[in-house]
């Protein structure tokens, strides 16, 4: 049963159902976490990419992406492109599947919060200011830190071998935190196709209480920002020989 697909599928499952699930936890009424802020969202999905790594490792993906962003970015720094085709069909599928569980975890709470802007923000990320060309460059940047640290974390000059690789994905977690903390205030930091595809497909077709449109004339940026920041720090890697 284990695979790199089911790995990768798993993995992206877990990582939405955590992270979207402490984004509806805060703004869906009568949680009880309701309107505890942008720290606990950042830390929740901070965790939450920290269980996605080792859910994928545990069910047969020993990369453990998560992320299309991430795959790609692998594949132009090693030149080897085979992986696209397995893992981001997973990690897409998974991240639909781990948004319709948080529809169905909080089921209760989307009929009675009368926000629909907040309900689609369980879902999908949108920008606290909407002007296209800036979001774009935010996700682009974000995205280009995220694959820039994570190849430094994954180095051979840093911790590739010995005691200290076991810390790799909680290093990873903390870099999501940074980056939430730091870059997430502009996008709400995608920096992830899955993330934001999965689900937003996922809010476009489930039968949500009172819901909104899925906001589509933004859903590239979230798509294709990541992708260009992580081809571009992928470029920076292989030409440091990282």
């Amino acid at each position: 049963m284990r695979s790199p697909f089911f790995g990768e599928f798993m993995g992206t499952l877990v990582l939405i159902l955590l992270g979207n699930g402490v984004v509806a936890g805060v703004l869906l009424k009568r949680s009880k976490a309701e309107n505890s802020g942008w720290m606990v969202i950042a830390t929740g999905w901070a965790f939450a990419v920290l269980c996605g790594v080792y859910t994928s490792i545990l069910c047969g993906s020993a990369d453990a992406h998560l992320n299309p962003a991430i795959t790609l970015a692998m594949a132009v720094e090693s030149g080897d492109f085979s992986k696209l085709a397995i893992y981001i069909p997973a990690q897409l599928l998974g991240a639909f599947a781990g948004a319709t569980l948080v529809w169905l975890y909080y089921f209760p709470h989307w009929k009675i919060t009368e926000d629909a802007e907040a309900k689609r923000a369980a879902f999908c990320t949108a920008p606290a200011i909407r002007n296209l060309a800036s979001n774009f460059f935010c996700e682009v940047l974000g995205t280009a830190v995220l694959i820039l640290v994570v190849g430094a974390i994954s180095s051979k000059l840093v911790l590739s071998t010995g005691p200290a690789a076991g810390l790799s994905p909680f290093l990873v977690g903390c870099l999501i935190w940074s980056i939430g903390l730091s870059l997430g205030g502009t996008t709400g930091y995608a920096i992830n196709p899955a993330r934001d595809f999965g689900p937003r497909i996922a809010h476009a077709v489930l039968p949500i209480a009172g819901k909104t449109n899925s906001d589509w004339s933004y859903a590239l940026v979230p798509i294709l920002g990541p992708c260009c920041g992580a081809v571009l720090a992928a470029l920076l890697l292989r030409a440091l020989g990282a």
